[in-house]
């Protein structure tokens, strides 16, 4: 048995923080449609359930858009059963403004819901964590071991109890229930790790990224459970028919990330030491773009770093429009401090040379402000714009 593990959808966030309107809306559009690609990706392999660990939605106010997108994806595929959990940015608002829940789309709450499959041998449980349930959540889960045990909850990770307990995992409490796969949401970036020495807990990260703290690749996670039929034909093979004289064995499971979004992020951190001029910078950051493996169709974060001559030129609005036709949003950090060597001036008796050392004799000044002052004043002797 196929399943698709997913969460942190956040569809309909509004994607302002560093895109314009017309980019947002677009984002957004392209975020919907990843969860629409999805779906059609179940249905091409076989995948028999998605598993939505939390955050399916961003906000209270839904769009018809999203609504109407999420229920024609439920509802087209009645072959594929949705597990819906909801997270700390879901709501009531999806769920009841619905005549009639789906037969195929399945809902947990504040205490612990289980589904079965698979004529019982998978065994799916989860509960939506609150600030009621919290002290409770952990002594009442109550598991078969003989059964193949999938958990669902959305919180952050702990590895013991915590003041908020509404959005805190409590992994050690967790430990030996005869839990083999933990689906969590909440935390954006993709984790999978030992739970105890039976089972595995992993956050499949948001199904795509949205601003510069969450770079790197998204998607989602496809389980592959061996079914129950599958485990009797190992007994046939074993010479016995006697389903209760069998040795007793777990179904067997595979995971898989699958990378899956539209575009991604990258935050590309370029050394621009010792550049006396902005095409220099611009051609180590060309560099370092490639070298990484940026796209067009990419997010990129430019943030430049290292020591620059206090006497460089440096013009950000033209690095910037260096590489914003190049990708879909580009934006430039600027981290790069900056050196003044004295001895340069101290025999200078140009205004430059005059006015270099008066500054850097004015003892209210920090070394920092020093150097700011002196660039500043040097673009203007030179009359550059100031920057």
């Amino acid at each position: 048995m196929k399943l698709i593990h997913c969460a942190d959808l956040h569809l309909d966030s509004k994607m302002s923080a560093n895109l314009d309107k017309e980019r947002a809306k677009e984002r957004r559009g392209e975020i919907l449609h990843t969860f629409e690609r999805m779906v059609s990706y179940a249905v091409e392999h076989g995948v028999e359930g998605i598993l939505i660990a939390g955050d399916l939605f961003d906000t209270k106010n839904i769009s018809a858009t999203a609504k109407n997108t999420v229920l024609l994806g439920v509802t087209s595929h009645p072959q594929i059963t949705f597990y819906y959990l909801r997270g700390n940015h879901d709501n009531d608002n999806f769920l009841s403004e619905l005549a009639e829940v789906p037969s195929n789309l399945k809902l947990f709450g504040s205490r612990w819901t289980t589904y079965e499959e698979d004529g019982g041998h998978i065994v799916i449980s989860g509960l939506e964590l609150s600030a009621e349930n919290a002290n409770f959540a952990y002594t009442s889960l109550v598991l078969d071991s003989r059964k193949f045990n999938i958990v669902m909850l959305h919180g952050q990770e702990s590895q013991g109890a915590a003041r908020d307990k509404a959005e805190v995992i409590n992994l050690k409490a967790l430990r030996n229930k005869g839990i083999d796969y933990l689906a969590l949401g909440h935390v954006h970036a993709y984790k999978q790790e030992r739970l105890d020495a039976r089972g595995t807990y992993c956050y499949a990260g948001c199904l795509e990224g949205r601003g510069f703290d969450e770079c790197g690749e998204h998607g989602f996670v496809v389980l592959d459970i061996e079914t129950g039929k599958q485990a009797s034909a190992m007994g046939e093979l074993s010479g016995s028919s006697d389903a209760s004289a069998m040795p007793f064995r777990l179904p067997r499971c595979s995971y898989e990330f699958v990378p899956f979004a539209r575009r991604k992020l990258y935050e590309v951190h370029v050394d621009v030491t010792d550049c006396m001029a902005t095409t220099e910078m611009a051609a180590r950051a060309g560099e370092e773009l490639a070298r990484v493996g940026c796209k067009t169709e990419d997010l990129v974060k430019i943030v430049l770093e290292g020591m620059l001559d206090v006497e460089c030129e440096k013009d950000l609005a033209y690095f910037l429009s260096v590489f914003r036709s190049r990708f879909y949003f580009v934006k430039v950090y600027d981290e790069t401090t900056l050196k003044i060597n004295m001895e340069d001036y101290m025999l200078d008796e140009s205004l430059k040379g005059e006015y270099v050392r008066q500054v850097m004799a004015d003892e209210a000044l920090s070394d920092e402000e020093r150097k700011i002052i002196v660039r500043y004043g040097l673009q203007a002797i030179a009359g550059e714009e100031v920057q």
